[in-house]
């Protein structure tokens, strides 16, 4: 048996200089999270009532969301480690045939019954494959034939157009495996809502909307691979192996830029209570073997995010994981977060279903790109300009192309999706209406625009300086009482419309230039402008400044800060500067210069500066440190 402590390996400095992390590490923290996990199980095994808020699907969905994704866990163990976790096996084939035995009063749902019940039954699936010849081939027939039955109950269910797809797809895949009732109709209709969600360069939205985020790599990448080893011979399987290969080699060549040096992944978009799930594409990059990726590379990115959550409170003092960020954070629970829900954490494991010789687990780590230098990257379908520094290791996105909604919408903004920037070093405001990153108009009562429905408007390389552009109708909404489920994106309400609003993002390191350009302010409108900054706990080491920009444009002539009292992901309080109009904001072009880093972040940030030329405001420039610069009119060219 393992300890009920976490008794770690000393670091290992030779193999893994950047996080010390080896195999053996990663073994330990998955037992002990496995051992601490089973205190809070009924007696048969077959569910786990873990402390904490429940979902809105019920205690019952809630035990199984905890078995399900702790076994996820242990199938990778078990996989990448036979001899050495028959306790694992033992402990979980208890409650397998607990759990699916129609007479045990701790039977779990079927999927049939419960709709989350389709996202655990791929949990099962996906072990139940790997771990074929340890646990499913050693199960009386009694066990094997309830377990058919239970998942046989997909077939034939609706499954939302979005990841869920994957979850039907994996386990028909492993009913026809062992023998059971499938359907191809089924599986092949999966395929084609994949398939249609698929938006270039490794990129998937998931569902209809501009809906990017961790997903694509956790969801959308992961399952193609794991269902390519569940059925290797399948023709399906084959025809596709080279296309999902490539899709995910593209994706791993920018989701690599986007971990900070922290080991944080970007803090953007939904069910961040997984927190480092988002290193199995990485995993699965090496484990199926299509990734540009050095095994250093790939190992460094992973391992980095297991040693940055672990550093930093995810795992509690009874050894479980919260819903939270670092540590446990009520405000960060959605609609469907139980107590289980932050173990699909599990995914991020995956690299412990590869052996110890593995090429990942006995290459040296090497850096991340933002470890090497400065970063500049445009990543065009999700319309994200990646901005990293070496000297303080943040990764920044500017956003002109995801908000969770589609062009035109009329909802408010999701604060995860919806702002204008993220970072691995920040949390975003949860607040729906906020400064954070923003271009607002604040009327009377204080209420602040939204801008998603926007139109995505440009994104390119402007020698040496990233461009990004976007614009539309801003509104002012007030939220309807029954909102319904929250699954990341804006809520609807009573729209009231605003301004047109055009913003540009001319970025270089940690220092970006925001223009605005506002059009169609109502006569005798009182709404004034708003430009705010990042949001940074009052213990960080980095400078969050915004300034206006002297000679050009209409003037910002009044600043402030917005601080929140109040716990957040990463701290205590908070806080948000910001420039803006003294009155109302008029017609007219507007430009702020919003800087977030280290040291030397101020002086970038100083050095953004307007030069005339002899034509009128179009006619100037800006300079940025380092010798860049950009012409006005090229900026307003791009923007269209």
């Amino acid at each position: 048996m393992p300890p009920s402590t976490l008794v770690l390996p000393a670091p290992d400095t030779r193999l893994s200089p950047y996080t010390g992390l080896t195999r053996d590490h990663w073994c330990s923290y998955a037992d002990f999270l496995l051992r601490s996990a089973h205190r809070y199980a009924t007696d048969n095994h077959a569910n786990i009532h873990l402390p904490g808020p429940g979902s809105a699907y019920g205690p019952r969905s809630d035990s199984l969301e905890a078995f399900a994704r702790t076994f996820l866990m242990a199938s990778f163990r078990m996989a990448g480690d036979p001899e050495n976790t028959g306790w694992l096996a033992e402990w979980y084939a208890r409650g397998l045939d607990a759990g699916t035995n129609p007479a045990s009063p701790d039977r779990w749902p079927t999927p049939g019954e419960l709709d989350q019940a389709k996202v655990e039954a791929a949990s099962l699936a996906v072990g139940l494959a790997l771990t074929r010849e340890i646990l499913w081939d050693k199960m009386p027939q009694r066990v094997q034939e309830q377990l058919v039955a239970w998942f046989e109950t997909v077939i034939g269910e609706g499954y939302p157009p979005i990841n869920w797809v994957w979850f039907q797809i994996v386990v028909e895949t492993f009913l026809a495996s062992v023998g059971g009732r499938s359907s191809d109709e089924d599986i092949d209709a999966g395929l084609a809502v994949h398939d249609s969600l698929y938006r270039g360069h490794g990129w998937f939205a998931d569902g209809p909307e501009r809906a990017y985020d961790h997903y694509v790599g956790w969801a959308f990448h992961v399952y193609p691979q794991l269902w390519a080893l569940m059925a290797p011979e399948d023709p399906r399987v084959k025809a596709r192996r080279a296309l999902d290969g490539g899709r995910l080699a593209d994706y791993l060549d920018d989701a690599v830029h986007l971990v900070g040096a922290n080991g944080s992944p970007l803090i953007q978009g939904r069910s961040l209570i997984y927190r480092f799930a988002a290193a199995a594409p990485f995993w699965v990059g090496e484990l199926s073997g299509h990734t540009r990726l050095s095994p250093g590379v790939s190992r460094r990115a992973a391992s980095g995010m297991l040693d940055h959550f672990a550093g930093h409170g995810a795992i509690t003092g009874d050894g479980l994981l919260s819903i939270g960020w670092h540590g446990e954070f009520a405000g960060m629970k959605q609609s469907y977060s139980g107590g289980g829900s932050p173990y699909w954490a599990s995914k991020g494991m995956l690299g412990l279903a590869l052996p110890a010789d593995h090429r990942v687990w006995t290459a040296a780590e090497e850096p991340l790109p933002v470890e090497v230098g400065d970063t500049r990257r445009l990543i065009a379908v999700p319309g994200w300009q990646v901005d990293g520094t070496v000297s303080d290791g943040v990764v920044r996105i500017r956003n002109h192309g995801t908000d969770h909604a589609n062009a035109g919408d009329t909802v408010t903004d999701s604060p995860l999706y919806a702002r204008l920037g993220y970072s691995t070093h920040t949390f975003p405001d949860l607040g729906s209406e906020s400064l954070d990153n923003a271009v607002v108009l604040v009327d009377d009562g204080g209420r602040l625009t939204h801008r998603t429905g926007f139109r995505a408007l440009a994104l390119c390389d402007a020698g040496g300086l990233l461009v990004g552009a976007s614009g539309g109708a801003s509104h002012w909404i007030s939220v309807d009482a029954d909102t319904g489920a929250d699954h990341g994106s804006g809520v609807s309400g009573n729209a009231a419309p605003g301004p047109e609003l055009t913003v540009v993002s001319v970025t270089r390191g940690p220092v970006e230039l925001r223009l605005v350009r506002v059009r169609g302010a109502a006569a005798g409108s009182t709404a004034r402008l708003r430009i705010g900054g990042w949001p940074v706990d009052d213990v960080s080491s980095l400078s969050s400044r915004v300034r206006g920009v002297p000679g050009w444009g209409c003037p910002l002539d009044e600043a402030g800060t917005v601080v929140r009292n109040e716990p957040h992901p990463l701290g205590q309080r908070f806080s948000v500067p910001w420039v803006g109009t003294a009155g109302p904001a008029l017609d007219g072009d507007y430009a702020a210069v919003v800087g977030l880093g280290g040291d030397g972040t101020t002086e970038a940030l100083d050095g953004v500066r307007y030069v005339p030329g002899s034509g009128g405001e179009d006619s100037g420039r800006f300079d940025f440190a380092g010798g860049f610069s950009v012409d006005v009119a090229a900026i307003w060219r791009t923007a269209g």
